[in-house]
């Protein structure tokens, strides 16, 4: 096969990495809360009902943001619900996924859970804009945030929680785009009322982050028309749009799921052009970034077919819902979306894998069991570990392949990460089935004189996975003969495989 290359130089960047890439989402959905996060009388669990062995992993993963309580959830949640005294918490039917919320783990839970994780762990709120509107969210900005004084800032303290808790990132509701969502609006109605609560919210605290819901995804019909027309009502009062997106192989067509973050960098690309064209006619200075936050491998089409088979009557606690076990080729084309991430880290300052635990997620775990990693959550822990720091620009002479929904992809994606101490982390997918890819990267000024450690994410079995019976059967392996002679790098990337080569 054909040398894929590319060079990196210092003078050329395309921006800093914000830590807040490295998010997450923790939703009332399925088991990602209730026997996944939180599970009193858990061997593991501790005096809250967290289960440590969770949180061991959540702090390995390296997430830093977590969105939180929706997803289609907040369209329906009553914030008051979910605190106070537990027992005088009222049980609710979740229209969105046909389960019943005991309300256990609330706002307070989930402030606690992120300061056990570490002060990396920052939240990011969402407001129910879908059945309620500017008053609960203010109620519920003041009750999280403000210091005493008032009838629900002592509320809060009279529940046990004297200090606020400092949310500073809030979402404008979640997808109203989508017909699904309960309290589904047009661009015009939502633009108004995320308009009047993000004015409401600046008022109370003039330096809160705001996200205003972009599109659901790209193939929405009303896509970048909505951006536009939501950003005519915001674009003063907001900091980000959000972006969401899942891929899977549809109809088999593995060649074209490895190509997904093609789509994904055509999506950034696109909002960003909308968001430019918004404030060039609005006249406006202000830049709006992009907040992408959901976004992961997701058998969508599977929860389709199973979400047809539920009993009217039957409204159950946290079932078992979207409980997505990932392959290696699924983490591979995971590991080519957090590139895509990074190679537009200069709008993209927040980004959220949804979900954290057992939905969809990296760590999965069995009630009163183990927890365990899936394959997808060895490139999400080594992105966040070596992917901070200032994103060069690649740009890749790649081997190319065609595929049914893409078009001509390469079969080379990746992203180079300089650190402040120097050193250079390239990221780096080989989306071939069957040939390994010699990749050959020139440097230049960049003062390296060593390869550190190369590693990739790959097996014989494409569709080799994790699971309760054996935790251990996926996990990145050291690749030999790599190496950095005069001021090249020289390496061969496995077929079907996520590279993390470190170089000092």
């Amino acid at each position: 096969m054909h040398t894929a290359r590319f060079t990196l130089d210092p003078a050329f960047t395309i921006g800093e990495v914000d830590p807040r890439v490295f998010g997450s989402f923790v939703e009332h959905l399925g088991r990602c809360v209730y026997t996944g996060v939180f599970e009193p009388g858990h061997p593991a669990a501790d005096e809250a009902g967290i289960r440590t062995d969770v949180l061991d992993l959540v702090r390995e993963l390296g997430v830093t943001a977590i969105r939180y309580p929706g997803g289609n959830f907040v369209s329906g949640y009553k914030w008051e619900d979910s605190v106070g005294p537990v027992e005088d918490r009222p049980r609710r039917l979740d229209l969105a996924w046909h389960s019943t919320e005991t309300n256990r783990f609330g706002l307070a839970e989930y402030i606690a859970f992120l300061r056990k994780i570490g002060p990396q762990a920052e939240p990011m709120m969402a407001v129910n804009l879908g059945t309620r509107g500017v008053a609960e969210a203010l109620e519920l900005q003041e009750y999280a945030n403000h210091a005493g004084g008032t009838a629900l800032s002592d509320l809060r303290a009279a529940h046990g929680d004297k200090d606020p808790f400092g949310i500073r990132l809030w979402c404008l509701g979640n997808e109203m785009d989508g017909p699904w969502q309960t309290g589904h609006k047009t661009a015009r109605e939502y633009g108004r009322i995320a308009a009047e609560t993000a004015r409401a919210m600046r008022q109370l605290d003039p330096g809160v982050e705001l996200v205003a819901c972009g599109s659901s995804g790209q193939s929405m019909p009303t896509f970048a028309e909505w951006e536009a027309t939501v950003l005519e009502e915001t674009y003063d009062v907001v900091d980000y749009v959000s972006l969401h997106a899942y891929y899977e192989p549809l109809d088999g067509d593995v060649d074209s799921f490895l190509a997904s973050a093609v789509d994904m960098e055509s999506f950034i690309e696109n909002v960003v052009a909308t968001c430019d064209h918004v404030g060039a006619r609005l006249k406006s200075k202000k830049r709006i970034n992009l907040s992408f936050d959901e976004w992961n491998v997701w058998y969508l089409s599977r929860w389709q077919e199973q979400a047809t088979t539920f009993a009217q009557d039957d409204w159950p606690e946290a079932p078992r819902l979207l409980e997505d076990n990932y392959s290696v080729t699924d983490a591979v084309v995971f590991g080519s979306l957090l590139i895509a991430l990074l190679r537009h880290a200069d709008r993209v300052t927040v980004a959220c894998l949804a979900q954290l635990v057992n939905v969809i997620a990296p760590i999965m775990t069995e009630p009163g069991g183990a927890a365990w990693r899936q394959t997808t959550f060895f490139p999400f822990a080594q992105a966040s570990r070596y992917g901070r720091g200032r994103v060069l620009d690649v740009r890749v002479d790649s081997p190319t392949y065609e595929t049914k929904r893409y078009g001509e992809a390469d079969l080379l994606h990746a992203t180079a990460v300089r650190a402040d101490d120097g050193t250079v982390t390239v990221f780096a997918v080989n989306r071939s089935r069957t040939e390994a890819l010699p990749l050959e990267v020139t440097l230049g000024g960049l003062e390296l004189t060593e390869v550190v450690e190369h590693t990739a994410l790959a097996d014989a079995d494409p569709d080799a996975r994790n699971t309760l019976d054996d935790p251990d059967r996926v996990t990145p392996h050291p690749v030999a003969g790599t190496a950095l002679t005069d001021g090249t790098l020289t390496a061969v990337l496995e077929p079907l495989s996520w590279n993390v080569i470190r170089l000092g």
